[in-house]
């Protein structure tokens, strides 16, 4: 297994200061704002993002967590999951809600985030942010807001490391050895 070193904590705080600014840019008001972070990792980038977002405007977003292990399309293949809370402190209705994950593939992921949003309310629009697009979807599905184009074979694998789970930030792109 060859395994590479695609973004530095550094690199992925710079990263989160882009998406951040890309984010406040894009939405105009931001008091009609909102994040949401897609367990596991798209979490604490939500929180990263809106830390990132307070810094530069002085404003605090509304940060909430979806989980789409009830909506996924593929739990026959992938086993049993012990789903993680959903956290939606506010209203989502004429919200902009920015959806935000670790890396998109196949973009199901995000379709199944997507069903889940609208089973708690009807935002004003829904944006897709990813700190890594890696290629291969499989559905008409294109984040708003990417840190990094990483094109990847299909047998590679990226791996996000965050520091409250991981104990560090980066980002690998894991390859099979040849």
């Amino acid at each position: 297994m060859k395994v590479v070193e695609i973004l530095s904590a550094e690199e992925i705080n710079r990263t989160l200061v882009r998406l951040a600014s890309q984010i406040l840019e894009s939405a105009g008001n931001p008091d009609r704002l909102a994040l949401l972070g897609i367990h596991t990792r798209g979490v604490p980038m939500a929180q990263e993002i809106a830390d990132r977002i307070e810094t530069l405007e002085g404003i605090r977003v509304p940060v909430g967590s979806i989980d789409i292990t009830f909506y996924r399309d593929d739990l026959d293949r992938i086993g049993v999951r012990t789903p993680e809370k959903t956290d939606i402190p506010f209203d989502l209705s004429d919200r902009r809600v920015i959806l935000i994950d670790d890396v998109i593939y196949t973009g199901r992921t995000i379709r199944a985030a997507l069903n889940a949003v609208h089973e708690y309310g009807r935002p004003e629009l829904v944006w897709l942010a990813v700190l890594v697009d890696r290629g291969h979807r499989q559905l008409p599905i294109h984040p708003n807001f990417i840190g990094k184009h990483l094109p990847t074979a299909k047998d590679e694998k990226v791996k996000v490391y965050v520091k409250g789970q991981d104990g560090r930030d980066g980002v690998e792109l894991i390859s099979p050895q040849n």
